[in-house]
């Protein structure tokens, strides 16, 4: 067992000499392109993602057509500051947050189903 910290102590001893590492630069160029890679490839398109939505949920009103996380399609009846009320079929009616509508349908595409 002691024969392992003896050749530890005499790895040590050798290397002492050696200068310590310094400012790198090239290790600066890759973290910076590194940091712009993730910007540009995770950062923004989410951002552009997420700000579409948010004009999305905040344009609904009475009348418009919409689809749901859930596949479900609706026409809005009623519009709150947190939900929405969707008319799947006639007379049957559902209660959603406002996040779970993904995306808007054009004027006419439920009875085109």
């Amino acid at each position: 067992m002691s024969f392992f910290i003896s050749s530890a102590m005499a790895q040590t001893a050798e290397g002492a000499g050696a200068p310590p590492a310094g400012f790198d630069a090239m290790s600066l160029i890759f973290l910076v392109g590194f940091v712009v890679i993730f910007y540009l490839m995770i950062w923004r398109p989410q951002a552009k993602r997420a700000k579409e939505h948010k004009n999305l949920i905040s344009s609904l009103s009475t009348g418009d057509e919409v689809v749901t996380n859930g596949g479900i399609l609706g026409k809005v009846k009623k519009v709150t500051d947190e939900f929405i009320v969707l008319e799947v079929s006639e007379g049957q009616e559902l209660k959603f947050q406002k996040g779970a509508v993904v995306a808007a349908l054009p004027k006419g595409t439920l009875k085109a189903i």
